[in-house]
C-alpha cells in the first residue's frame, strides 16, 4: 500500500486494496522502502499491517499486527469505515451507512489508538458481532489506521492505510454472475474491451489474471487471445473485466468470452463488437 506525503497534512489514500483481493496472510504497508540490502533510506513515517485482510466466519475476532518501520515515533488512530469498489475496481472509503452490505457497525476495535516508537509493533483486535437478522453471505468493512500529523521539514505528514475485514454470515450461499454487456474504450493506441458483469450472489467473487479469456475473431480467423486484469466483485454490485488490446484490428469482430471466477462460476458467450 503506497501512501504519499502531501503538503499541509492531508493524506493520500492508495489503499492497496487490491484491498479485497489481498491474500489473508499478506501484509499491507505504507511509506515506501524500508531499508533494503541495496541501502535504501528508511522514511520518517512508515507503517505495515499484517494481515492485510481479515476473514471472519460470523461472530469472531482476529488480531492485526501494526508495525512502525519509520524513523519517528507515531501515534496511530484506529477507526472503522465502509468501503466500495467503483465500476473498474478502484476502492474508496464511504460512510458505513452508505456502503452496501457493510459490516462496519458490527466491528469493535481495541485499542482505538496506539503509540509506536521506531521499530515497535502493537496488536489491534478486530471483533465482529453480526445482528441476529443479518443476511447470509459476505459483508465487509475497513479498519483504517491513520497516523497523527507530524511536521517533517516544511511538510506535514499524515498516513492512512486500510485493512479489509470480510464477515461471512452463516446461511444459504448464492453464487450467480450475469454478463450485462461489452464495450470498447480507446485511449491513444490502447483499446480496452470491457465486459460488464453483475454479481447477483451474496458473496464476493474474485477473478484471477488468467481466469478470464477473450478471443477476438474476424472473418472466421483468430486475431488475438486476451486475458483480463484481476479484480474482485462485491455482492450485489456491477463491475467490469478489462481486456487490453494493442493490435491493428478494426471494424466488426466476434468476441468469444470465457470468464471463470476463482469459485468456479463461469460465463461463456459469443458477442459482436466493433473495434
Amino acid at each position: 500500500m503506497i501512501v504519499r506525503v502531501v503538503r499541509d497534512a492531508v493524506l493520500a489514500l492508495g489503499l492497496a486494496l487490491a484491498l479485497a483481493s489481498a491474500p489473508a496472510g499478506a501484509g499491507a504497508s505504507a511509506g515506501g522502502s524500508m531499508g533494503s540490502a541495496g541501502g535504501a533510506a528508511r522514511p520518517p513515517v512508515a507503517l505495515t499491517a499484517s494481515p492485510a485482510r481479515v476473514d471472519l466466519a460470523g461472530a469472531g475476532r482476529a488480531t492485526v499486527r501494526v508495525t512502525n518501520r519509520g524513523l519517528q515515533r507515531v501515534v496511530v488512530d484506529v477507526v472503522r469505515a465502509g468501503f466500495a469498489l467503483d465500476l473498474r475496481g478502484r476502492p474508496k472509503i464511504v460512510a458505513a451507512s452508505a456502503a452496501r452490505r457493510s459490516a462496519a457497525r458490527w466491528l469493535t476495535l481495541r485499542p482505538r489508538s496506539v503509540v509506536l516508537r521506531p521499530g515497535a509493533a502493537a496488536p489491534v483486535t478486530v471483533a465482529a458481532k453480526p445482528p441476529a437478522r443479518a443476511e447470509p453471505g459476505d459483508h465487509d468493512a475497513l479498519v483504517l489506521l491513520t497516523t497523527r500529523s507530524r511536521v517533517t521539514g516544511r511538510v506535514a505528514v499524515r498516513m492512512r492505510m486500510g485493512v479489509v475485514v470480510v464477515v461471512r454470515v452463516p446461511g444459504a450461499i448464492t453464487r450467480r454472475l450475469a454478463l450485462r454487456g461489452v464495450r470498447v474504450r480507446e485511449r491513444g493506441r490502447l483499446r480496452t474491451i470491457e465486459l460488464v458483469i453483475a454479481n447477483r450472489g451474496n458473496v464476493t467473487e474474485s477473478f484471477a489474471r488468467r481466469g478470464s479469456v477473450l478471443v477476438l475473431e474476424q472473418r472466421g480467423r483468430r486475431i488475438a487471445r486476451l486475458t483480463a486484469q484481476p479484480r474482485t466483485l462485491r455482492p450485489g454490485t456491477l463491475g467490469v473485466l478489462q481486456f487490453r488490446y494493442r493490435g491493428p484490428l478494426s471494424g466488426p469482430a466476434l468476441a468469444r468470452v470465457d470468464v471463470v471466477s476463482e469459485s468456479g462460476r463461469a460465463i461463456r458467450r459469443t458477442m459482436r463488437l466493433r473495434l
